[in-house]
Parts: C-alpha cells; sequence; structure tokens
C-alpha cells in the first residue's frame, strides 16, 4: 500500500468513517479517518481489530465499558488503543464495534465483541500495545479528523 505523503492527497471523506493500516519497518500502522475526534478513534479501534482478524467475523455479542483520560488528544489515543489490549488478552476477545464519547481529556467507550474462536476468527497477529510512533490526532483543513499511530506486534 502506498502511503500518501500530504493529507491533501488522500482520497476525499464520506460517511462515518474508514479505517487503514499504513506500511512500517516492523510493526503496523493503524489509522482512523472520520468526521468527529470520536468517530477518527472508534475507527482506529477497528484497524487494531482488523490487524488480528476481519472485522466482519467479530459478532457483538458482548459490551465492555471502557473509560481512560489523558493530558491531549495523541496520549488519549495512545490509552484507548491500550486499553482494547487490555481487555482483548485478559478477556481472550475481539471487538468488532464500538461508541464512544470524549470530553475534557477523558474517554468513555463501550466496545461490543465476542470470545475468541480460533476456527473462526483465525487470529493473524498478536498486538502487544499502541506506541507513541507516528503519533497523530489532528483535524484536517477539510475538516476530517485523524487518529494514527504504530502498534507493536
Amino acid at each position: 500500500m502506498t502511503v500518501p505523503a500530504r493529507r491533501s492527497d488522500l482520497p476525499s471523506f464520506q460517511g462515518a468513517g474508514r479505517w487503514e493500516h499504513f506500511p512500517h519497518d516492523a510493526d503496523i500502522g493503524l489509522r482512523g479517518i472520520g468526521p468527529t475526534r470520536e468517530a477518527a478513534f472508534e475507527q482506529a479501534a477497528l484497524a487494531l481489530t482488523a490487524a488480528v482478524t476481519d472485522v466482519a467475523r467479530v459478532k457483538p455479542r458482548e459490551a465492555i465499558e471502557i473509560c481512560c483520560a489523558a493530558p491531549n488528544d495523541e496520549l488519549l489515543l495512545v490509552e484507548w488503543l491500550n486499553a482494547l489490549v487490555f481487555e482483548m488478552a485478559t478477556r481472550r476477545m475481539l471487538f468488532g464495534s464500538f461508541s464512544l464519547r470524549a470530553e475534557d481529556g477523558a474517554l468513555h467507550a463501550v466496545a461490543r465483541g465476542e470470545k475468541v474462536n480460533v476456527e473462526r476468527h483465525r487470529p493473524a497477529t498478536e498486538v502487544k500495545g499502541a506506541t507513541y510512533t507516528a503519533l497523530r490526532v489532528r483535524r484536517g483543513a477539510d475538516g476530517v479528523w485523524v487518529a494514527q499511530c504504530v502498534v507493536d506486534v
């Protein structure tokens, strides 16, 4: 996949959001794109799940509440993704849908998913955690939010 050099090179945004992976030497770059900061964070979470399995295979059988806080949007993204990694590891779950609200440096979310079924989910990798590499949460001049970082696999 070719990564655009400038934000203006990205395709125009329409809809509730989208996610993508971007190349990194040894790990995986995650990027969430959306009309709001919250939508970009939701899409980054979907990109996290997509690094492990096909998101379409994950059923929203169980809801888990997740809260985290940080002094800025970039650190909040890392806290959010690491909270998901923790829940995935300790509960042995995958998450395929998210709803969240972020205000005053705090994020309150519900992640919906199910226990890992190795046959059906066919996990491809294990994400160890979100890093500060390529960390960015910004609203572009076009009003579209991008939330990205590299995760350690």
